[in-house]
């Protein structure tokens, strides 16, 4: 058996389902420890009254809440009827405006594909143009160049007629 206050608040004295310490914890007032000296009987007297007067609130106050959450309950589930029609017709309609606008982003879409499709096979065709025009430029300088050497040659050999 404890001796004194400090004894009873080491034994047990934390109420582990509430979270609180017990008053009961405290024991009997009367028996109060020389240490404590002659304030120490009455300290631990209303030390126990304020534990007992904390827990009837913790008490009452539980209570309170168990009924609000009953009551909160109560009210969603007769409401939950009522207020799911108007949202899932909202969000039906939402889902078919987004759904057209998808479908146009992919009809732009495509569109832009075909677009650049047409700018590339031009692109192609006027790359291939040029290569060839290059080539046939290449081919006629050379021609050209030839043709002069030819030219100059035969002006070399034809007799210088200074007369």
């Amino acid at each position: 058996m404890p001796r004194c206050a400090s004894d009873y608040w080491r034994q047990d004295g934390f109420s582990a389902d509430r979270g609180v310490w017990r008053a009961s914890s405290l024991g009997p007032a009367s028996q109060g420890c020389a240490v404590e000296g002659s304030g120490g009987v009455a300290r631990i007297k209303r030390a126990a009254e304020l534990w007992i007067s904390l827990e009837e609130h913790q008490g009452a106050l539980e209570l309170i809440m168990s009924k609000y959450r009953k009551q909160m309950l109560q009210l969603l589930q007769g409401r939950k009827g009522e207020d799911a029609e108007p949202v899932l017709q909202v969000h039906q309609t939402n889902s078919l405006e987004i759904e057209s606008q998808i479908d146009k982003i992919c009809e732009m879409g495509e569109v832009m594909r075909k677009a650049i499709q047409a700018d590339d096979d031009q692109f192609f065709k006027v790359q291939e143009k040029l290569a060839q025009l290059e080539l046939e430029n290449k081919e006629l300088r050379e021609l050209l160049s030839i043709s002069k050497e030819s030219f100059e040659v035969g002006r070399e050999d034809l007799p210088d007629c200074e007369a």
